[in-house]
């Protein structure tokens, strides 16, 4: 993988970060990483911002641009939006319900057979992370103190979701379904403008 691409690979996972913090990542020298990063700005995919710092100058932080979601799986957005306007022509929003409804159930059976194997919250939600990554959401697991984050950096089906927040509501509840025994809360959500969706699982029961 090019140099490039990591640093695009560790934004999209990890969020703004300085030059400093990829150098060290990377394992290159800051001057190394600023170079790539101007070519990465005059192609218009990371823009910086200038946070305020304790003392002395303020901290430059880089991030992703919206154009950066070139690099990453798009589903064939066109072609998503076209079946969902087509599929709400011929059978009324009663028939994408019930699309949405059999997508949820196929991913239920799916993601089940893999977690059942699985003792622990733990081991779930990383499996559960294994294969929504194959799936091209960049998953990953945060443990905080007893409760888990579910992180997702991108979301394959983005195009599709923004037109029927359906889709939203039913990854929520495939999660909750499959979890027993967890409470699970959407804390971000990209449809809203955050860079990620993130989970948050709380255990209620012994495991």
């Amino acid at each position: 993988m090019k140099t490039s691409d990591k640093i695009i690979q560790l934004l999209k996972t990890q969020g703004p970060l300085t030059a400093k913090v990829l150098a060290s990542e990377l394992s290159l020298t800051t001057m190394g990483v600023r170079q790539h990063m101007q070519a990465l700005e005059e192609e218009g995919d990371i823009c910086f911002e200038d946070k305020k710092a304790p003392r002395g100058r303020p901290t430059r932080y880089w991030s992703l641009t919206p154009k950066s979601n070139s690099h990453f799986s798009d589903r064939h957005d066109e072609l998503s939006l076209q079946l969902i306007d087509s599929v709400i022509t011929v059978f009324g929003e009663s028939g994408l319900d019930k699309l949405i409804s059999h997508r949820e159930q196929s991913s239920l059976e799916l993601y089940r057979q893999r977690l059942t194997t699985e003792e622990t919250l733990s081991a779930k939600l990383h499996a559960l992370a294994e294969l929504r990554s194959s799936e091209g959401y960049m998953a990953t697991v945060n443990e905080l103190g007893g409760e888990f984050l579910l992180l997702e950096n991108h979301c394959p089906i983005c195009a599709a979701a923004s037109k029927c927040l359906n889709f939203c509501r039913s990854e929520l509840t495939l999660f909750q379904t499959l979890l027993k025994g967890a409470e699970v809360s959407r804390e971000e959500h990209i449809i809203e403008g955050a860079r990620r969706c993130a989970y948050r699982v709380t255990p209620i029961n012994e495991w």
